[in-house]
């Protein structure tokens, strides 16, 4: 049976690169045929948390919203955080995403692949202790995609010199981490 590593896309802008990056990393994972399967956070529309318990009291959810992202979240067998970095952090539409949920990432590997001006180093440094606080287990590997503005050729194809980090390894390492 195969298993479920859901590409969890951190960003909402309408300008963002983060599409053009979640979709290379989907592109690698069927190069490699790894199946991966998109989360977009910009088609989930999350509300700010406003559940009447905090999430690690986890379910009975009472928002339909928070029961359907639980579900998705709860299906994945890991997760590809693609995240920008904004002022040297994370995106609020990401942490708002995670801070929903407790139980549903337990026990879950994860990997990072970070764009920005430094590939998201800074994002990805402040999501990691918030993950490992969830039960996940991040993978040693990480990509960073830098700089992001000039990482796209005029066909939109990534320019592998912009990416540091080996796409090939985050995919085995979360796979190793799922078999464990």
């Amino acid at each position: 049976m195969s298993k479920t590593i859901k590409v969890l896309l951190g960003s909402v802008r309408s300008q963002r690169a983060g599409k053009a990056v979640a979709d290379w990393v989907l592109s690698k994972g069927e190069e490699n045929s790894v199946p991966l399967e998109l989360l977009d956070l910009k088609e989930w529309d999350l509300p700010f948390y406003d559940e009447p318990a905090p999430p690690m009291a986890g379910e009975p959810y009472s928002h339909d919203s928070t029961k359907e992202w639980s579900q998705a979240v709860d299906e994945a067998d890991g997760f590809i955080i693609v995240t920008p970095e904004y002022n040297h952090g994370y995106s609020p539409v990401l942490k708002n995403a995670l801070d929903h949920l407790y139980k549903e990432w337990k026990d879950k590997p994860v990997g990072f692949v970070g764009y920005g001006g430094s590939g998201a180093v800074n994002a990805i440094n402040q999501l990691t202790p918030i993950v490992e606080f969830l039960g996940m287990k991040p993978v040693a590997e990480q990509v960073g995609i830098s700089p992001v503005w000039e990482a796209f050729d005029e066909e939109g194809n990534l320019q592998e010199d912009k990416v540091s980090g080996d796409i090939t390894n985050l995919f085995k390492g979360i796979q190793e981490e799922i078999q464990s």
